[in-house]
């Protein structure tokens, strides 16, 4: 019991500190650019257009912050024996992203928050793409020592201790889950951020306020969304390929594919295939599809649940290698058809900018407002995806998830801290709901005065950043 206790407080608090992740990494890219667009074209609808963004950034990266936190203590409360047995190798890109990603993001939030009226424009400037720069840094990190759990590389088994140890930092940033895992989520968080940015900009165009100002970011997000919507699922696919590889079990799961095929089709939607049904009725099913995403061949072959668990058997003893089915076919699902919809409405709203008609078209507006939504079940799903596709390794072929808890950690403390952590994100929840939705409704701040006052410094003539 101790143990799937600890898999909900972590899958809690993981999944919903994810969903301020990819807005940090979204957002602050697009302030950036907002901010330089203001430094080179000196238009002062661009510098309140950045106050405007970055104080939604700012409101996100300051919940995010405190829901992360929480994260480094649980390897040491709940998953002691993990943290003991990977220590040498899952330490040093962690390390990494606290001592140098995490306090460069910091700092130069810091710096840009509070120098407006302080600092040159262009070292200002530089302050917000240097935490653009560390919010993607902070995310190789931790995507690098994640991927060491799905497929390890870069280590040597010590044999007197029995553990892993790092013998080649460069292996772990070259694994290719990584490379392509990092990659789909730079590309997700894109999206995030875009979607987020046009969410706000349609909501205010729809009721008719600073029209111009809100259709220049309307216009910028569509610009980003399109492109990055659709390189994400072709990265998410050939990511697949790369799984399937390292993982036949998670990318069998997610399809329910409890025999093996070639080649194989893949279903829009089925009733059953779970645990107990290894029969499925699957509904409109797509010739070669599965097979196509699996391997990146129209003729390749996927390895069913039903041999992978016999090959596990014998590789690693008695036991269930099998994920839970149920929740692999569908959050694989819920992200690849959430995607597409971002993607296709992405299109439609490129197709009314071309045609000069997207201030006019109240229903995607209306729409786009709603869409703020979609990322955040796209990115949700994702995860699960990749975390429950794992199981029940909780580093894959070395060490099992029922073997990472803390011996000395009884259910009872599990369930307090399970309790509590789940009453303080609920409150952070309606806190970060409050003020993202009062700032984004508030509007642009007021145009200050830059006269260029006789004798008036650069800095002096900056407006400040209030929040």
């Amino acid at each position: 019991m101790n143990v799937d206790l600890a898999r909900l407080q972590f899958a809690s608090t993981a999944i919903y500190h994810f969903l301020f992740v990819p807005v940090t990494i979204g957002m602050s890219f697009l302030v950036a650019i907002l901010q330089t667009i203001w430094h080179r074209s000196g238009l002062e609808v661009y510098r309140r257009l950045t106050r405007f963004f970055g104080t939604l950034l700012v409101i996100n990266v300051a919940i995010g912050v405190v829901t992360g936190i929480a994260q480094e203590f649980e390897f040491g409360m709940n998953w002691s024996a993990f943290s003991r047995y990977v220590g040498d190798v899952f330490g040093a890109p962690l390390a990494m992203e606290g001592l140098a990603a995490f306090f460069l993001e910091s700092t130069f939030l810091g710096l840009w928050i509070f120098g407006w009226d302080r600092l040159p424009k262009r070292v200002h400037l530089a302050c917000i793409w240097i935490v653009a720069f560390a919010t993607a840094l902070s995310a190789a990190f931790i995507m690098a020592a994640n991927s060491w759990m799905q497929h390890p590389v870069g280590y040597r088994m010590n044999p007197e201790t029995g553990r892993p140890e790092l013998d080649d930092i460069a292996a772990v940033f070259t694994n290719p889950v990584f490379t392509w895992g990092y990659l789909h989520v730079l590309l997700a968080s894109l999206v995030t951020g875009s979607i987020v940015m046009l969410a706000a900009s349609a909501w205010h165009v729809r009721r008719k306020k600073e029209v111009d100002a809100f259709m220049r970011t309307a216009r910028m997000a569509l610009v980003f969304l399109v492109p990055s919507s659709l390189l994400m699922l072709i990265v998410g696919s050939q990511l697949g390929v790369v799984e399937a590889k390292y993982q036949p079990m998670k990318i069998a799961a997610a399809e329910a594919q409890w025999e093996t095929c070639q080649p194989c089709s893949f279903s829009l939607f089925q009733i059953g295939g779970g645990q107990q049904d290894h029969d499925p009725a699957q509904i409109i099913e797509i010739p070669h599809l599965l097979s196509v995403l699996a391997t990146g061949g129209w003729d390749g072959k996927v390895v069913g649940l039903e041999e992978l668990q016999a090959q596990y058997e014998e590789q690693y003893g008695p036991g269930n290698y099998v994920p839970n089915v149920f929740i692999q076919y569908w959050s694989m699902r819920v992200m690849a058809y959430t995607g597409s919809l971002i993607f296709l409405f992405s299109l439609w709203g490129a197709w009314l900018l071309y045609r000069h008609r997207l201030e006019r078209s109240r229903v995607f507006l209306r729409l786009a407002a709603w869409a703020v939504v979609t990322p955040f079940v796209m990115n949700t799903a994702g995860w699960l995806l990749t975390e429950n596709g794992r199981q029940p390794w909780i580093v894959q072929g070395l060490m099992k998830t029922e073997d990472g808890v803390s011996p000395s950690v009884g259910s009872a403390s599990i369930w307090i801290t399970l309790v509590v952590f789940s009453a303080l994100y609920g409150a952070l929840a309606v806190a970060d709901g409050y003020l993202m939705l009062r700032y984004a409704r508030k509007g642009l701040p007021d145009a200050e005065d830059e006269s260029e006052a006789p004798g008036a410094s650069e800095a002096d003539r900056l407006p400040a950043l209030t929040y």
